[in-house]
């Protein structure tokens, strides 16, 4: 016989207390832990691949773990620094870019050449302090958020915690479904199963939507030659899982950026601005239907209401762990709101009223 739901409401509320209490006490602990784990959640479909196709799993999670370092090692000497270099650059010709803007305006409004203008002081004041503090704050991202606990101790738990989840994930599922309450184990599983539906197509399918986009718009700006290119594509990539919200702030960026370098040639300005329209295309037609699929996705608004929350009440790990749990709150209130259409508080007593009205 099943608890009663006061009881089963009060076990619930004090494990979710302990979870939340855990993350404001030991968040920079549990951060190596905690990334790992993604890592590995998001690794685990590739190594079950592996796997059917004849390799055993610790030849898989090797295979899987090489490649990854290999990855990171590139993307460590080669990428990253050309992003926060370029990053930084183009905060410091901020003051330069704002100063051809005014010098514009100044021709279409005359009144502009005022030295007193309010709007021409304001654009020069805005280009001053991007300058002043946009350049150390693109130089200081990294090593601020590498600040948060030990760098070497990040660097260094993360592949191996990365490392053994991967290789031991099922065994460690297998195990959790042994500690499911026998009454609700059947719903439980399909609960967890929704959940693991909406991560798998927001974490996998997204971030590699994500990954292809940020890949794409980089290099097509790059061969259409425009400054900062790399940049560009790595925010608006970045920012994808949001739909519309990347294309169209890397877009107006990129154009931004193109009407100052390409003045004098609207066709490499409409260049610039069919690569965005490429990669809208690209995913709308091919990138989102053949990743992301019809599986059930996370709502912008909610998912951008659950990083704030998050972030402001737990730091980096906070955003971390805030889409699995905007996640999982979303399938259970999708659970609840189906058994309240199935209840009396729903339908009412007169059971022929409701079939009626249905």
């Amino acid at each position: 016989m099943a608890l009663p739901v006061r009881d089963q409401a009060k076990y619930w509320g004090i494990a979710t207390a302990v979870f939340l209490l855990a993350l404001w006490y030991l968040g920079d602990v549990m951060l190596p832990f905690i990334v790992g784990g993604a890592i590995a959640y998001g690794l685990d479909p590739l190594a079950d691949r592996l796997e059917r196709m004849g390799a055993s799993r610790v030849v898989a999670t090797t295979v899987i773990s090489l490649v990854a370092l290999f990855v990171f090692i590139l993307m460590a000497v080669l990428i990253i620094p050309m992003i926060v270099g370029q990053a930084a650059g183009l905060f410091e010709s901020a003051p330069e870019l704002f100063a051809r803007l005014r010098d514009f305006l100044s021709e279409r409004f005359p009144s502009l050449g005022d030295e007193t203008s309010t709007l021409r002081q304001s654009l020069a004041s805005i280009g001053a302090t991007i300058q002043e503090r946009g350049g150390a704050f693109a130089k200081s991202v990294f090593a601020s958020a590498l600040g948060v606990i030990n760098a070497v101790v990040f660097i260094v738990v993360v592949p191996v915690v990365a490392f053994y989840l991967l290789l031991d994930w099922d065994n460690l599922i297998a195990k959790v479904d042994t500690l499911i309450p026998r009454d609700h184990a059947p719903q439980i599983r399909k609960i967890a199963a929704e959940i693991d539906i909406t991560l798998a197509s927001f974490v996998r399918g997204q971030m590699t939507v994500c990954a292809v986009l940020g890949l794409f718009y980089a290099v097509g700006l790059i061969l259409v030659g425009l400054q900062f290119g790399l940049v560009v594509g790595f925010i608006a990539g970045l920012i994808s899982f949001i739909p519309y919200i990347g294309a169209v702030i890397g877009g107006v960026l990129a154009v931004g950026l193109a009407l100052f370098q390409f003045w004098d040639t609207p066709v490499m300005i409409g260049a610039v601005a069919a690569v965005f329209v490429a990669g809208q295309f690209l995913e709308g037609n091919i990138l989102t239907p053949k990743l992301v699929g019809e599986s059930v996705g996370l709502h912008p608004v909610w998912l951008m209401f659950a990083l704030s929350v998050f972030g402001s009440l737990f730091g980096f790990v906070g955003m971390l762990v805030a889409v699995p749990v905007a996640a999982s709150i979303g399938v259970v209130t999708r659970f609840g709101t189906d058994q309240y259409r199935l209840s009396r508080l729903y339908k009412g007593l007169d059971n022929n009223s409701a079939q009626e009205d249905e």
